[in-house]
């Protein structure tokens, strides 16, 4: 694959494999969802019953009942009509409101509130998103004073698409992580549309490109968590020594909190 510059395209909407992926997942999310980002997604918000929250690249909902069940205001936003339809259709009679927009758009704080809320999150979005920083910079201008930012995404120094993958060691019995290319930006093409035409895109940037981005919003990072895969995996699943090891040393997700400060 050759390498572009990642600001060479923007994100798309994801309505050409939109069936595909409310299949895949379903309306609760799939097991990494329901075992790993949501839990972790609902630890680091810390949300107080009445507080109101927007899931920025919200797909078909998945966070949205687990959000309500603690009392908080939900607000969706995602580019996909078809995955906001998706998201009406299993959140229907609740009451949690769902937009179609442009997560980068610099005209959606005004749309939905500057300062209108206290928890913004990305849940396995924000490498599907791309320029990262105006959206960095509307989630920042979402949030009341205080407000908490919270970034959940695939692991960006060890699951980087097409550059990194698992290696096995005879030698030492060891199953590794290979990682052939990290600092690098990349845009990356994923799945196909269903019409043949075009493919959603992963838009690969190392760590400090989202440590810089919060930091440039006025946002505070007082939070860091990585997480291992090994708790979404089947009760009866067999593995090896060496495939636990690496399951739990190896993180499959990163979590990223920040605070607005003024």
């Amino acid at each position: 694959m050759a390498k572009q510059s990642i600001s060479s395209r923007s994100s798309q909407s994801w309505d050409g494999v939109a069936d595909w992926y409310a299949g895949w997942s379903g309306p609760r999310g799939s097991i990494h969802h329901r075992k790993l980002a949501i839990p972790a997604l609902l630890a680091a918000i810390d949300g107080q019953a009445g507080e109101r929250l927007v899931d920025l690249g919200c797909g078909p909902g998945a966070l949205a009942e687990s959000v309500g069940r603690l009392g908080l205001s939900y607000t969706g936003v995602d580019l996909s009509r078809k995955l906001i339809s998706r998201a009406h259709k299993h959140n229907a009679g609740t009451g949690r409101r769902f937009i179609v927009a442009n997560v980068t758009d610099p005209a959606l704080p005004a749309r939905l509130g500057v300062a209108a809320f206290d928890a913004a999150v990305f849940m396995l979005s924000v490498q599907d998103i791309n320029p990262l920083q105006p959206a960095i910079d509307n989630a920042a201008a979402l949030l009341r004073p205080g407000g908490r930012l919270v970034i959940l995404m695939t692991h960006p120094c060890f699951r980087i698409p097409r550059q990194s993958g698992w290696g096995w060691d005879g030698g030492r019995q060891l199953q590794y992580r290979r990682v052939d290319s990290y600092l690098s930006p990349l845009n990356i093409p994923m799945q196909r549309h269903q019409s043949g035409q075009g493919t959603t895109r992963s838009y690969h940037r190392p760590l400090e490109h989202y440590v810089s981005a919060l930091v440039s919003s006025g946002l505070q990072v007082d939070r860091l968590v990585e997480i291992p895969m090994l708790e979404a995996l089947q009760p009866n699943q067999k593995l090896s020594r060496a495939e636990r090891r690496a399951v739990q040393e190896i993180p499959l997700f990163l979590l990223l909190r920040a605070q607005k400060v003024s």
